[in-house]
C-alpha cells in the first residue's frame, strides 16, 4: 500500500472518543463549538460535533460475522468494493465494505483510504456511522447496518409499493441536515462529490444517512474551491462547473442535492432510457410553474401542497447552472414557489 502504511492506519483507529426550516446566511465563526451550536438552531435535530468512536476489528471477527463473506450476505457491489451484511457476537447488525482483490488500481486504494480518513472524523445522525475497520488480509470498513437499503433501492424498486410522500419529505430534510453538517458543522469542510440516491442509506425508520465517501474532499477554510482531475462522479448529478472545469466546492454537492430532490418528487431516475437528464427534463416545468407535473403519478395525488412547493423551489435553486446563483445548503429557503416565479420573470 503506497498511500498509507499499516502503522499509520493503526494510529488513526487508535484515537478515542474525542433544513428547509430557515432561510439565513450563516457566517462561520472562529470557534467550531459556536458554529455547531448555531447549526443546531438552524437545523433542528442537528447536534454539535461529537468525536466519533471506532475500533480495529480482527479479520476473524468480520469473517465470522459475515459467514465467511458468503454470497447470500452480499448487499452491494461497486467499482472497487463489495458490501456484506453481518452480525457481531453481541447481536449488532453490521455492514462490512471490503476492497475487492481484483481492485489493483492504486487510485481505488487511495479512494478507500480517503473514505476511512473522512469518516473517522464525522459524527451525525444523517451521515453513515463508521464503527471501525480491519486491516488484516485486506482493507475493510465496518458500518452500522442500514436495514432499509438505499433510497434508490426503495424508491425505484417496481416490486415495492410506492414510497409515500411523508417518507420522501423526511428523507429530503434529513439529507439537507447531513449536508449542512458536512459543509458547515465539521471541524473541516467536507465536499462529498457523489451525492445520489444510491449513496443515501435508510435506517429502519427511514432516517437517511449519507454514505460512500470514496470521492470526498477536504477543503481548507481559506480555499474557496478545489480544482480536480480526473473528473469522477455520476452522470446526471454532476454540476456544470465540475464536469467542464473540474471546480469543486460546496455548490457541487448542492447541485447534486437538487437533482436528488427532483428524484424524490418525481420518482424518476436521474437519467432516463433516452439518456435525458432529470434536471433538464424538470427545468421547463419548473419555469412554467406547473410543479404538479413533476409529481410521481404513483402517489395518486397524496402529497402536501406546501411541502411540494418547498421542495420544488429548493430544487429549482439548487440546479441552477452558474454555481454563484445556487444557495449554500444552509441558505436553501423556505419560501413559496411563487417567489421563484417572480425571480424567473425578473
Amino acid at each position: 500500500m503506497r498511500y498509507m502504511r499499516t502503522g499509520s492506519l493503526k494510529r488513526l483507529f487508535s484515537i478515542k472518543r474525542r433544513s428547509f426550516e430557515s432561510d439565513i446566511g450563516k457566517q462561520k465563526s472562529d470557534s467550531p463549538e459556536e458554529d455547531n451550536n448555531e447549526a443546531s438552531n438552524i437545523f433542528p435535530g442537528t447536534e454539535p460535533f461529537k468525536r466519533p468512536t471506532w475500533k480495529c476489528f480482527s479479520f476473524e471477527q468480520i469473517f465470522v460475522a459475515t459467514n465467511g463473506f458468503c454470497s447470500e450476505n452480499m448487499v452491494g457491489k461497486g467499482g472497487y468494493a463489495e458490501v456484506y451484511r453481518g452480525t457481531l457476537g453481541d447481536g449488532e447488525a453490521i455492514a462490512v465494505k471490503r476492497l475487492t482483490k481484483e481492485s489493483t488500481d492504486e487510485r481505488k486504494e487511495k479512494d478507500f483510504l480517503t473514505e476511512i480518513g473522512t469518516l473517522a472524523h464525522v459524527c451525525h445522525p444523517n451521515v453513515s456511522s463508521l464503527l471501525g475497520c480491519c486491516i488484516d488480509n485486506g482493507l475493510y470498513l465496518v458500518f452500522q447496518f442500514s436495514s432499509r437499503g438505499s433510497v434508490a433501492s426503495v424508491l425505484h424498486d417496481e416490486n415495492l409499493p410506492a414510497m409515500d410522500w411523508k417518507t420522501r419529505y423526511k428523507i429530503a430534510v434529513g439529507i439537507a441536515k447531513g449536508l449542512h453538517y458536512l459543509h458547515d458543522g465539521c471541524p473541516r469542510r467536507i465536499i462529498h462529490r457523489d451525492i445520489k440516491a444510491s449513496n443515501v442509506l435508510l435506517t429502519s425508520d427511514y432516517e437517511p444517512q449519507i454514505s460512500d465517501f470514496g470521492l470526498a474532499k477536504w477543503l481548507p477554510s481559506q480555499w474557496t474551491h478545489h480544482s480536480i482531475t480526473p473528473i469522477e462522479g455520476t452522470f446526471g448529478h454532476l454540476a456544470p462547473e465540475y464536469f467542464m472545469h473540474g471546480v469543486v466546492d460546496e455548490k457541487t454537492d448542492v447541485f447534486a442535492f437538487g437533482v436528488l430532490l427532483l428524484e424524490l418528487i418525481s420518482g424518476k431516475k436521474p437519467v432516463d432510457a433516452s439518456h435525458q437528464s432529470l434536471h433538464s427534463w424538470a427545468k421547463p416545468i419548473l419555469n412554467q410553474g406547473e410543479i404538479e407535473k413533476l409529481v410521481d403519478p404513483r402517489l395518486g395525488g397524496a402529497y402536501e401542497d406546501a411541502q411540494l412547493d418547498r421542495l420544488a423551489f429548493a430544487a429549482s435553486l439548487c440546479i441552477r447552472a452558474p454555481s454563484t446563483w445556487r444557495p449554500t445548503i444552509s441558505q436553501v429557503p423556505n419560501y413559496s414557489y411563487a417567489a421563484f416565479l417572480q425571480l424567473v420573470e425578473y
